[in-house]
């Protein structure tokens, strides 16, 4: 195992396994046919997945990893059966869907990375790198966004997080096409969604949550995000510009490391929270126990 395999395979391990389940299970709204089985079998769907990383580059590796790929387009199919329920193009939707298609880009790379092939002619350490920017900005950063997008606190910063963040995730894509200028541009309008995020977290912290716990989360993973956005962005800027930068590995170390733990573990266990919150709530009263009755004597 490489240095850059020893921070990505643990992290990725944590997005297919955990990730991924718990913020299905936060989804907001009409549910497709097959939304729940698909949740509650997901941690052994992505098994394969995470076993394969875990493993040398071969056709082991490379079949178990296509069956977690399986997985993501079961996944990704969900977006457009979602949408022809709700049929609507909101931000906090739009940002919900990128968040279902998203793993499906993560487990092409895989497949590829684990074949040794360079997909589209990219080096296997950037498909390696694709996977994990896949469950945490692509998935877990945009559901975040169109969580905090729910219509009671729909205004300019929501609907700012709710879009650019998966048109910065998409961008970023894109510039693996074209040029580090492209993806410098990506990485801007990413980082305009994840700081709008941070800011839009930092609001729930004070406005909703009550106990020190969620609190807590909510706070470490505004203020890990803004850290690790400004070093994805100091990257970016030195990879278009020339400029001294941090290494692939320093920055799966740091930034991928803190996105995953700091901003993704610790946003999903809030908003799991809050939704427990809401749901207690919600619920009715228990209606009280009728009194005995007195008899009366004859």
């Amino acid at each position: 195992m490489t240095t850059l395999s020893a921070f990505v395979v643990p992290v990725v391990t944590v997005g297919m396994l955990w990730v991924v389940p718990t913020g299905l299970g936060l989804v907001e709204g009409p549910r497709p046919p097959g939304w729940d089985r698909l949740r509650r079998a997901w941690p052994l769907l992505a098994l394969p997945g995470a076993v394969s990383l875990w493993l040398p580059r071969s056709g082991t590796a490379t079949a178990l990893a296509a069956c977690y790929a399986l997985a993501t387009l079961a996944l990704a199919l969900q977006a457009p059966a979602r949408l022809t329920l709700t049929r609507s193009l909101r931000p906090g939707e739009i940002a919900v869907l990128t968040a279902l298609v998203s793993p499906s880009v993560a487990g092409l790379a895989l497949v590829a990375e684990r074949a040794s092939y360079p997909l589209f002619g990219f080096e296997l350490d950037l498909l390696a790198l694709t996977v994990p920017h896949f469950h945490f900005a692509g998935f877990a950063a945009a559901l975040v966004a169109g969580l905090l997008c729910r219509a009671p606190a729909e205004g300019p910063p929501a609907r700012t997080a709710a879009l650019s963040v998966p048109a910065g995730t998409l961008l970023v894509l894109a510039g693996y096409f074209v040029d580090d200028w492209a993806e410098l541009a990506g990485a801007v309008v990413l980082t305009a969604g994840m700081a709008a995020v941070s800011v839009l977290t930092l609001r729930e912290r004070r406005g909703l949550a009550a106990d020190p716990a969620t609190r807590a989360l909510l706070g470490v993973s505004a203020l890990v995000l803004a850290v690790t956005m400004a070093l994805a962005l100091w990257w970016a800027v030195g990879e278009a510009t020339g400029l001294p930068h941090p290494t692939l590995t320093w920055m799966a170390a740091t930034h991928g490391l803190g996105n995953a733990l700091g901003f993704a573990v610790c946003a999903l266990l809030a908003h799991r929270r809050l939704r427990a919150k809401r749901t207690a709530a919600a619920a009715p009263a228990p209606r009280p126990a009728p009194l005995p009755r007195t008899e009366l004597p004859a």
